[in-house]
């Protein structure tokens, strides 16, 4: 399962970089890097005219939680050695009228084994409707995995992406999902490639959508100080940051979701 999941990864990657670059006329960058134990990862970026900053990554590591995460992660108290594999996405469009986005799914393997991941937006301006329309197309994929996982999904990622410190959403949810691995791997791990295809297909028809709209210096200045609610979450809450960080994983790589620009007022 864990060289499958690693295969599916790499080909979402190599799919959603060739969807994200037949918008731009900047290639994407590629860097390779090393972990410290074993393995490491491919980082992609691109500093577009549609997509102002984005990154995809890619990474497979291994080695052994230090004892502070040994209490956090699930099996590693049994056993520190762990194996993890996964896609991180991450792009901040230069309309104010698209979103921010932001998707992973990854397998981790310790004494146990189980998928995670999930997505969500950033709106900035009004998007009342196609936030309709995400959840609506989200439970669809949820119920036909579990008909009792959406809400659940759903509010983990409400409860998750929230800045506490403004009690206020970073956006307008999504699904997070940790923890996945039941009696039928063969379906999780279906889940789990669902959810991948639809954040290509999603994320590739709001791009279409509102790329060509026009937008004002005052949306724009909306859009900045929405981003800098998104440099707040990152820092303070962000789990995956956080164990990048605490596993010796690729700093440029780990803080790649940060946007180009932001505001604070």
């Amino acid at each position: 399962m864990f060289e499958d999941a690693k295969t599916w990864f790499e080909h979402l990657r190599d799919r959603l970089v060739e969807k994200i670059q037949s918008y731009e006329s900047q290639a994407f960058v590629e860097k390779k890097w090393s972990h410290h134990e074993k393995g490491g990862g491919l980082m992609t970026k691109i500093n577009g005219n549609i997509i102002e900053k984005g990154g995809i990554n890619i990474s497979t590591v291994s080695g052994k939680f230090n004892e502070k995460m040994q209490e956090k992660i699930l099996g590693a108290k049994d056993d520190p050695s762990f194996s993890a594999t996964g896609i991180s996405v991450v792009l901040h469009p230069r309309s104010p009228h698209i979103p921010s986005m932001h998707f992973n799914t990854r397998f981790l393997s310790t004494t146990k084994t189980w998928f995670g991941g999930g997505m969500d937006l950033t709106p900035c301006l009004n998007f009342e409707n196609e936030t309709k329309d995400f959840h609506k197309k989200l439970k669809i994929i949820c119920d036909e995995f579990d008909i009792n996982c959406y809400e659940k999904y759903k509010k983990w990622c409400d409860d998750y992406f929230f800045l506490k410190h403004r009690n206020e959403p970073r956006g307008v949810g999504g699904i997070f999902f940790d923890h996945v691995f039941t009696s039928t791997p063969e379906n999780d791990f279906e889940f789990v490639k669902n959810v991948g295809r639809f954040f290509l297909e999603h994320s590739c028809n709001l791009i279409d959508k509102f790329k060509d709209e026009t937008w004002t210096d005052h949306q724009k200045e909306i859009q900045l100080i929405k981003r800098g609610r998104y440099v707040e979450f990152n820092l303070l809450y962000d789990r995956g940051t956080k164990f990048g960080l605490e596993t010796g994983g690729n700093t440029e790589a780990i803080l790649m979701s940060m946007p180009p620009q932001a505001y604070w007022k």
